[in-house]
């Protein structure tokens, strides 16, 4: 006998007018992963892969488009964004044709799909987000990545901030003052996101950590680019860095509990994650490799985002990068099993700076002090990845502040600030990790072994480096560990990895005084003491 449901729809008291919206079609309010998969496979929107999960695919837009990203400028916040290539200003009267136009194109969908969800998992700090798309899977990854109210929170939800989504609505740049067709336009006054001309779901979680960015400093609460996890005796570590450099794969530990993945606040009370899912990236992933990662993309509510799929079988193809490299996975958090359920960690022990050093030079770990954690948290030195963001085909050098340039409101040295503090009143010991090259640069070394990383992070959060003996890095002058259990001696040591030691001696001048070069720009805010922990070589 056959099953009939008919979709159950979790409403507010109020529709869609406090939006602007007064839409012609069927709103589906708050449905959950399954009627949303429905939904999406029977209208075309992906398919449904071996084991479940639900595959989409957002070709052109492959990664984020930061050139079509914009801030309105408007007196309320002006005096505080950090105005530039990453803030690029945009005009209230050019944001209000956007606004009408893109609500005239929502009003007129068949279905509109709302999702009403929480960023941030502590209560003082959260903000209640109303997502509006037309399209069924991206509503599906927003209620993977965000927080879940509880079903009888949800007819008295208040939003007090609303993303527009209209991936298929391309702007004119003419008349919207727009770079392109596509826009991710945030406007701080009006709490409004327009997000618009890509089918990239990362932008819709992107866009409320670039939020998050700018509200929470100004409530004493430092928001931070970092994977969180936390031991079994209460030790909380943060993971730093940017999209790539392994983040989700590090805090992905089976011997400690996931509080998140991507996105925290540290404030008086601990750490708080922003999400309530993951966002990991899936290009190679084995189950020996990545067993909770990969446990994850064979289950059903799990979107999978320009994977590969064997026509006959269905199983996806992790090797294949033919669409993209930055093949993605997102799930809800509690498909890691042990995850953290309140999302929520002290004040952290253990802080990891992660960077994917393209020229093969920095070595694998390094114990910071105080000074050198903050020259390196200012100059968030990395590679970005292939394929995280459009137009990046190799692994190119790049320095992004606080690990997370592109989502800063503020001008980093507000967020460095607020770290010091932090590391002055809560003592927890920083350490530099180098998921890059060893051996060689980008296209002659190969990329570090992850079970070379494992365990040097493991011996690091576990205390068994605390008194270790170390070696001082002649150019970059980093206290390095001399031995490591489960690691060779001459990993540890980047120059004994090179066949040609005076290769690497020029790459790694050249990496210093780029470095330097880099840091310039923080001229009289930093103390001479900061600036002296740059490379001495």
């Amino acid at each position: 006998m056959a099953i009939h449901t008919k979709p159950q729809s979790a409403a507010p008291q109020r529709g869609l007018e406090a939006q602007g919206l007064t839409p012609s079609g069927t709103v589906h309010w708050n449905l959950t992963a399954p009627v949303l998969v429905e939904q999406a496979v029977a209208r075309g929107e992906g398919v449904l892969a071996d084991m479940g999960p639900f595959v989409a695919r957002t070709s052109p837009h492959t990664g984020r488009s930061p050139n079509d990203k914009f801030v309105v400028e408007e007196p309320s916040s002006m005096n505080d964004v950090d105005w530039g290539k990453v803030n690029q200003p945009f005009s209230e009267e050019k944001f209000a044709l956007l606004l009408k136009d893109v609500r005239k194109y929502l009003d007129g969908r068949e279905s509109l799909y709302v999702q009403d969800l929480y960023c941030g998992a502590d209560p003082s700090y959260r903000l209640a987000v109303r997502y509006v798309s037309p399209s069924a899977w991206h509503m599906s990854f927003v209620r993977n990545m965000f927080i879940r109210p509880e079903p009888t929170d949800l007819p008295t939800f208040t939003p007090n901030f609303t993303v527009l989504h209209a991936p298929e609505f391309e702007a004119d740049p003419a008349t919207h003052g727009t770079r392109t067709g596509t826009f991710i336009v945030l406007n701080l006054k009006e709490r409004i996101i327009l997000i618009g001309g890509t089918r990239y779901a990362g932008e819709l979680k992107k866009s409320m950590f670039t939020v998050m960015n700018y509200y929470l400093p100004k409530q004493g609460v430092m928001s931070m680019h970092c994977s969180a996890n936390i031991g079994k005796a209460g030790d909380t570590a943060l993971f730093f860095g940017l999209s790539g450099t392994g983040k989700t794969t590090l805090s992905a530990d089976p011997d400690r509990g996931l509080i998140g993945d991507d996105e925290h606040g540290w404030s008086k009370a601990g750490t708080f994650n922003f999400e309530g899912g993951c966002y990991a990236k899936v290009i190679n992933l084995s189950p020996e490799g990545e067993p909770d990662i990969y446990r994850t993309t064979q289950m059903f509510g799990t979107v999978l985002e320009n994977v590969v799929l064997d026509p006959d079988s269905r199983k996806v193809k992790f090797e294949d990068q033919s669409i993209t490299e930055n093949t993605r996975a997102s799930y809800p958090l509690h498909y890691i099993t042990n995850h953290v359920p309140s999302g929520r960690g002290g004040h952290p022990k253990h802080i990891v700076f992660l960077t994917a050093d393209a020229f093969g030079v920095l070595p694998p770990i390094a114990k910071l002090t105080r000074e050198q954690a903050m020259y390196y948290f200012l100059s968030g030195y990395t590679a970005k990845v292939a394929g995280t963001e459009r137009g990046v085909t190799e692994p190119q050098a790049t320095f992004s502040s606080c690990f997370g340039a592109v989502f800063l409101v503020w001008h980093p040295w507000k967020y460095a600030e607020m770290l010091g503090k932090l590391i002055d009143e809560h003592g927890p010991t920083v350490w530099l990790v180098n998921t890059g090259w060893s051996g060689g640069a980008y296209g002659t070394g190969k990329r570090m072994k992850l079970a070379h990383t494992r365990a040097m992070v493991r011996a690091a959060l576990d205390g068994r480096l605390a008194s270790a003996p170390t070696k001082t890095d002649p150019v970059f002058g980093l206290a390095v560990p001399s031995e490591i259990p489960d690691v060779p001696s001459d990993v540890l040591t980047p120059r004994s990895t090179w066949q040609d030691g005076a290769a690497y001696d020029a790459q790694a001048k050249k990496l210093a005084e780029m470095f330097r070069a880099n840091f310039e720009r923080f001229g009289s805010l930093v103390s001479d003491a900061v600036k002296r922990a740059g490379p001495v070589g």
